[in-house]
């Protein structure tokens, strides 16, 4: 057989086994884009023999809605999806292409693990593959797709992704979900153990996705609001000067971010982790920005994981150059047994190294912020360059209810009585305006307008 003849034979052999993920390739990217690297990389797993086409791992570069990604698939179809020293070697030079070129990363994942055949072999390639990764944080954006099981070391690269998708049937575990169901002494299937509503609980999983078009679409959205692909400003569509009069009379996470961000330009992470904190990425009046918003009727404790979730994304935005504009709606730790033997105070020392991030901040009390939830997210001591406050904010050193309290034993009298006057007295935002630690109070249906303004300053 002649060269071209074998040239030909191989390659059909290696387009017929690796089908599957290069459909799963093509339903994602622009059509016909996508250019393959490493084509003939194969294994040398003596246990597993010489023919095993491309190692399960399709690596190269292509275009989704024409901005330039790399591509990591790894084909179920060979090896379970099994991860071999080859295969990491393949992932890694792919990944060192695109931190070449300041280009994102997407990996579409569906593998059992390393295959035990390879001995430590596989185990070192894993370890380099990891270490590239964390090269790439900070430095180029990281998608990750879990398109079935997911498990063993291959869960690690979910973990290290700025962003996770999870379709239906997605199983993300470090272990077999049978075994880690078994071990615990609970009847469990796959999805309870790492499907995507556990992964919300866990933090890992970013978005719930029904199809490829979908993360096609979410990828799109993403680099449209990220300064180093979409730009830090853009012309906008949306009024600058729109207001919402519904503010006036109540304020929520949702009124907020409809009221705030460019219509259809804000993207929410993390969704299901720690609900009670929103964090959100989008353009206002056309500026890149991120919004930090607590969201609770009367106002958001702090916990060991919703204070994970804040140290992250300041993290997030230092890394892609967001400002931050954060709507306090805070009180102070939640008060019972479980968060008190919790890691809670030893996560707030990291929280403050967080909250001292290289970002742009601006401030707007439009809830509560009484004790330490003033100190740390109200305070302009962290690096806020412009704090607001809503006309109908509450600022002070107490809650209502423990103010009352505290003069009720102290004096007497009558609690209702006095925890409204405290309400309306002691905890006027114009006290904490009067004294300088907030810059103007509001109308909180003009609050698009000053963001807007503090952002033309700062970016």
């Amino acid at each position: 057989m002649d060269k071209l003849s074998s040239l030909t034979a191989r390659r059909n052999e290696l387009l017929s086994s690796g089908a599957e993920i290069r459909k799963k390739i093509a339903e994602l990217i622009d059509d016909e884009s996508f250019v393959e690297s490493d084509s003939f990389a194969f294994s040398r797993n003596e246990f597993y023999g010489e023919d095993v086409a491309g190692n399960g791992v399709v690596t190269g570069f292509a275009t989704v809605n024409d901005y330039p990604v790399y591509l990591v698939g790894i084909n179920s179809q060979i090896l379970s999806g099994g991860l071999t020293e080859a295969g990491c070697g393949k992932i890694v030079r792919c990944l060192e292409k695109a931190l070449k070129v300041s280009a994102p990363v997407i990996y579409l994942l569906s593998s059992k693990g390393v295959v035990a055949g390879e001995g430590v072999a596989c185990l070192e390639g894993v370890a380099k593959v990891l270490s590239v990764m964390e090269e790439l944080k900070g430095e180029v954006p990281q998608f990750v797709v879990n398109m079935g099981d997911v498990l063993g070391q291959a869960s690690l690269f979910t973990a290290f992704a700025d962003y996770s998708y999870f379709m239906k049937g997605a199983c993300v575990a470090y272990g077999s979900p049978l075994v880690i169901a078994a071990k615990s002494g609970k009847s469990a299937d796959a999805a309870a153990v790492g499907g995507a509503a556990a992964a919300k609980a866990t933090g890992i999983c970013s978005f719930e996705v029904a199809d490829l078009t979908e993360v096609r679409q979410s990828v799109s959205d993403i680099h449209d609001i990220l300064p180093m692909f979409g730009g830090i400003s853009l012309e906008t569509e949306d009024d600058p000067n729109r207001s919402a009069p519904s503010l006036n009379e109540k304020a929520c996470a949702g009124c907020l971010i409809k009221a705030v961000f460019d219509d259809g330009k804000a993207v929410e992470l993390n969704e299901g982790f720690a609900k009670e904190v929103k964090t959100v990425i989008g353009r206002i009046g056309g500026y890149s920005a991120a919004a930090l918003i607590f969201d609770g009727k009367e106002g958001v404790e702090l916990t060991s994981a919703n204070v994970e979730k804040i140290k992250e994304f300041m993290y997030y935005c230092e890394e892609n150059n967001l400002p931050v504009v954060t709507f306090v709606n805070t009180l102070g730790i939640v008060n019972d047994m479980a968060t008190a033997q919790s890691t809670v105070l030893r996560n707030m020392t990291y929280l403050v190294s967080a909250l001292k991030a290289d970002v742009a901040r601006v401030n707007v009390i439009y809830g509560k912020a009484t004790g330490l939830g003033y100190t740390l997210f109200a305070s302009k001591a962290f690096g806020a360059a412009y704090s607001y406050a809503f006309a109908t904010a509450k600022i002070a050193l107490f809650d209502s209810n423990v103010g009352a309290e505290l003069e009720v034993v102290a004096k007497g009298g009558d609690y209702d009585e006095i925890k409204d006057r405290y309400e309306q007295n002691e905890m006027d935002a114009f006290n904490a305006a009067k004294n300088g630690y907030v810059d103007n109070v509001i109308e909180p249906e003009f609050v698009r307008q000053y963001v807007i303004s503090a952002l033309q300053m700062l970016v």
